[in-house]
């Protein structure tokens, strides 16, 4: 069996002192065709693994952060193509990591993300993505092995169209169609009611 092989990582970066929902990572770890990655994201690291069933390979990464990132803020959806993730990056500033990785040292999988990049100076102008089919991470232990397919893909990054979808407890939220509108119906539930939410909320996944 062929060694693990280290897959393609891409990066851009977006900043704010004031606004934590524009202060944030956007990573791409592209490998395609991997049903059930395990995904382990902490507040300094992200750990990645998945077995590609058309390139008959298995890959591995982990990413040690420059800073830290709020696990628990942060978003993730998968597709065919690859696992796409925007870490919400925890201290609120006005400049660029100036790298990703805490090692200064270059490595050949990371890759910048010209798609999404823009410069420093420029963010203000460059136009808001949707995001509105990532789910949250939820700062869950073991959100590895919750993580399945969120499908569907996505052009990038409108904040201001996520409402609750990052608020801890809805981890794994793959395909947030419904609005935001049923997600606050549902959060009141309370041990009463629990029966009856269960039905209307079967795409949310809530965590006590």
């Amino acid at each position: 069996m062929a060694e693990t092989a280290t897959p393609e990582v891409l990066w851009a970066q977006r900043s704010s002192q004031t606004e934590a929902e524009k202060n944030f990572i956007y990573l791409t770890i592209s490998v395609p065709d991997v049903k059930e990655p395990k995904i382990d994201l902490k507040s300094q690291s992200l750990t990645y693994s998945g077995y590609s069933e058309s390139l008959k390979r298995a890959y591995a990464v982990t990413l040690e952060f420059y800073a830290e990132i709020d696990e628990s803020a942060s978003k993730y959806n998968h597709t065919q193509k690859s696992s796409q993730f925007v870490l919400r990056k925890k201290e609120l500033k006005e400049e660029f990591w100036p790298r990703l990785l805490k090692d200064a040292k270059k490595v050949h999988y990371l890759k910048t993300d010209f798609d999404k990049w823009v410069d420093e100076d420029e963010q203000d102008e460059a136009p808001e993505e949707d995001l509105s089919q990532m789910g949250g991470m939820g700062g869950m232990p073991g959100m590895g092995d919750m993580m399945g397919g969120a499908g569907g893909d996505f052009g990038g990054i409108d904040f201001s169209k996520l409402g609750g979808a990052g608020m801890p407890g809805m981890g794994g939220m793959g395909e947030d169609d419904e609005g935001d509108d049923e997600e606050d119906d549902e959060m009141p539930a309370l041990e009463g009611e629990e029966e009856a939410s269960e039905a209307p909320a079967a795409k949310i996944t809530e965590v006590a």
